[in-house]
């Protein structure tokens, strides 16, 4: 798997309003989008925070209906490393207004370039894997 993390304007892999493309991912994040946005988030961050941190900070967030600030930051990390435009309207636009569909295409954007969101950090895609001393000549 390569990752790209695109140096030139590049186009999202998905529309804004596709879901993601996986009905799965759709359906955790209408009805828990804390656990989307810390998977998103875990990525982005390249693991220096836990997908749980993200997920309580998110949570608290909700309870006064602030979490689309803390979402739209991370929305703006994804589209900077990525070279990636605001569509179809500025990052906290997105996230105020329709913020599942944010983490459904962030998700996704993720997935396209080589990441696994669910199962979190575990370094660049393009990393080799390690081989056992045992396994070499």
């Amino acid at each position: 798997m390569n990752v790209d993390y695109g140096h030139r304007p590049q186009q999202w892999s998905r529309g804004f309003f596709n879901c993601g493309g996986s009905f799965c991912t759709c359906c955790i994040t209408w009805c828990f989008p804390c656990i989307t946005f810390g998977r998103n988030a875990e990525i982005v961050d390249e693991g220096r925070n836990s997908c749980l941190s993200h997920c309580i900070v998110y949570g608290l967030l909700w309870t006064i209906h602030f979490q689309w600030i803390y979402s739209c930051m991370y929305r703006q990390r994804l589209r900077e490393k990525f070279g990636l435009p605001e569509e179809p309207c500025g990052d906290c636009c997105v996230h105020f207004f329709c913020g599942p569909c944010a983490l459904c295409q962030e998700h996704a954007e993720l997935k396209s370039r080589g990441f696994d969101p669910s199962k979190g950090w575990i370094g660049a895609p393009t990393a080799a894997p390690q081989v056992p001393p045992s396994m070499t000549k």
